[in-house]
């Protein structure tokens, strides 16, 4: 992100009304790529096409906010290779990390890895590191340490139905998987920050919390992310696009003060249920919408975006969740001008 965009985007989430309206997206290799015209493994493996790639999104779209902007990542296999999960990277499917635990026993006798040697993380980071002149001579900055969330990390690492279930069956065991995985990622943020000073906001992807119910979000959930975000950053991002109801409304006892949600949620009713004291991004359609419609399906689905809302301050206008493939630069520009050019 540019310093103007950073500075923007700390106003919105004050509660300033910047005018013209503010845009912004979840973009990494679900979409860029193919949108690029390259290969997601090309993509993963080379770091002059990963520069270059994130180079044109900036350079296309300079009105639009890309979180978290210059995101070295591997899908969802970074940080659970880190704790021994077996990865696959096929040339132009998404990649997938495989279960390592088969029993909660397992539980006890996993290490906490080191961020700074352990799985895929340094390679992710070397990336930001060798690249970081050409992003900064770009205009840009990296500004976010991230990583995916820790009920999403588990549900890897034991296989999505397993550690649901182990909630129930095996509380305890439970309680110290997820113990371990947040201290991994206190590590892993901390040397992030260490690594680029200009580091000031943090991200979290984790969409497990939206399958769990409140109660299990208050004994499992809300101690190890409120642990995560206690820093002193002007940004603190959570992103969750799967049922939001049960654990929303905690997201200001959590310090979250950014939320990326499923669009399936009225905008009106997350800031009520959050006291008007958490941004929102979002929030039409991502598939259906943005990537499948038509010019005309994307500027009235915007428009009625923008026109719901009681007030459009702490709102940047997305869609709801990450960018998905397919989005075209046609589509795009049409809801980045229609959030520009509307006068609330």
């Amino acid at each position: 992100m540019t310093d103007k965009q950073w500075n923007d985007l700390v106003a919105v989430v004050n509660g300033e009304l910047l005018s013209p309206l503010p845009v912004g997206f979840i973009i990494d290799s679900p979409w860029l790529p193919n949108w690029y015209g390259i290969s997601i493994l090309d993509y993963f493996s080379s770091d002059q096409l990963w520069l270059e790639a994130n180079l044109k999104a900036i350079e296309e779209f300079p009105q639009a906010m890309f979180l978290p902007g210059f995101w070295a990542e591997y899908g969802m296999c970074g940080e659970p290779s880190a704790f021994g999960a077996r990865s696959v990277f096929p040339s132009n499917e998404f990649p997938h990390a495989f279960p390592c635990i088969s029993t909660p026993g397992q539980i006890g006798d996993l290490e906490t890895p080191d961020p700074e040697k352990d799985g895929l993380g340094p390679l992710m980071l070397n990336r930001l590191k060798l690249n970081q002149p050409h992003i900064e001579a770009s205009g840009h900055k990296i500004r976010f340490s991230v990583s995916r969330g820790p009920l999403n990390i588990a549900s890897y690492l034991m296989g999505a139905t397993e550690f649901l279930m182990a909630m129930m069956t095996n509380p305890e065991e439970t309680h110290l998987l997820i113990r371990k995985i947040t201290d991994y990622l206190k590590g892993f943020h901390d040397h992030q920050k260490r690594l680029f000073p200009s580091i000031e906001g943090i991200l979290m992807l984790d969409d497990i919390i939206g399958f769990i119910s409140q109660e299990q979000f208050i004994e499992f959930g809300l101690p190890y992310f409120k642990e995560l975000y206690d820093h002193d950053l002007p940004i603190r991002f959570l992103h969750n696009d799967a049922s939001c109801m049960e654990s929303v409304r905690y997201l200001p006892a959590l310090g979250v003060n950014l939320f990326n949600m499923g669009f399936d949620t009225d905008l009106n009713q997350l800031k009520e249920l959050t006291q008007h004291r958490v941004t929102m991004l979002g929030n039409i359609p991502p598939r259906d919408v943005l990537a499948a419609g038509s010019a005309s399906q994307v500027r009235e689905a915007t428009l009625q975006l923008l026109k719901s809302l009681d007030d459009p301050a702490r709102v940047i206008f997305s869609c709801g969740g990450g960018m998905p493939p397919g989005v075209s630069s046609e589509n795009m520009a049409i809801f980045i001008d229609t959030v520009k050019t509307f006068n609330p």
